[in-house]
């Protein structure tokens, strides 16, 4: 299927010029999209059309930002969750999660139907099986799956009983069985990148197929629920990180891209990486689920 038969071509909304793009959230009640610079520690902001821009520094490697049900924005800083204030630009501890794992980070998140948090931990030299998928589910954190050396891009599908989750270095995506209860069962391949560059960050649309950055590859590929490879989007710098589906109808998607492992030369050749893009899909995407806090 060609490109331009489930998008339109994307456009760098926003030339952040980040070394690692991630995270990207459709903050439906607010109006803002955020994204994340993991390794330039900043947290970005703006409106749908690129413009009232706001940055934030962060105090350390953040990863991914989510909207929690009192209302508070939640991000992944070194040790842990955190809540961040846009009013005061603060960071405060949340929830301590591998603060005795200082060679480890998080990279991406996701909140499943039931307000479930899904976030990885990963080898921050990328070397060592230290990452760990875990489920936050208001109240406390659990280890749901390990092994890897990158994980990326939990995403979950429309029915809420499929979870996918990727195995980077592997250039696997994993699919599990998910309980009602969110326990995780039948861990299986779901789809292997074999045309270059390593998948990244995931969505799924309403048809309940998987939209997978690949990085290192200059595209977006879209996977029927079988795995199957049924069309990509094109895009001027290699490597892409994460999407989102956004705006009224969820048919608009941000995408974030790096400058990471570019060399001098490749970055002259590729001026738009650690840009934030969007472009039009055919179809809609999924809304954007509010972490559920527990007392």
């Amino acid at each position: 299927m060609s490109t331009a038969a489930i998008a339109t071509e994307p456009v760098a909304l926003w030339e952040a010029g980040a070394t690692l793009g991630e995270g990207v959230l459709w903050d439906a009640d607010r109006g803002h999209v955020w994204f994340v610079d993991i390794k330039g520690r900043r947290l970005h902001r703006c409106a749908p059309d690129g413009s009232d821009r706001r940055s934030w520094d962060a105090p350390g490697q953040i990863s991914f930002a989510v909207r929690a049900s009192d209302a508070s924005l939640v991000v992944s800083l070194d040790d842990g969750l955190y809540r961040f204030d846009d009013a005061t630009g603060t960071y405060s501890p949340f929830v301590k999660v591998e603060a005795d794992l200082p060679g480890n980070r998080f990279n991406d998140g996701h909140v499943d139907p039931a307000g479930r948090l899904w976030f990885g931990s990963m080898d921050d030299s990328e070397a060592e099986p230290t990452g760990v998928l875990y489920r936050f589910d208001g109240r406390q954190v659990a280890r749901m799956d390990e092994g890897y050396v990158i994980t990326n891009g939990p995403a979950v599908s429309p029915d809420g009983r499929t979870l996918y989750h990727t195995d980077t270095l592997d250039k696997r995506v994993y699919a599990f069985d998910l309980a009602p209860d969110g326990s995780l069962s039948n861990r299986r391949p779901f789809a292997g990148i074999t045309d270059g560059g390593h998948p990244d960050g995931m969505a799924i649309d309403a048809e309940g197929y998987v939209w997978i950055a690949v990085f290192g590859g200059w595209r977006i590929e879209r996977r029927d629920p079988a795995g199957n490879k049924v069309g990509e989007v094109r895009f001027p710098c290699a490597n892409i990180t994460k999407l989102a589906f956004a705006g009224d109808d969820l048919r608009t998607v941000y995408a974030t891209s790096a400058r990471k492992g570019l060399s001098p030369e490749e970055l002259a050749a590729q001026p738009l990486a650690g840009a934030l893009f969007t472009f039009r899909a055919e179809v809609a995407g999924l809304p954007h689920h509010v972490l559920r806090l527990q007392e």
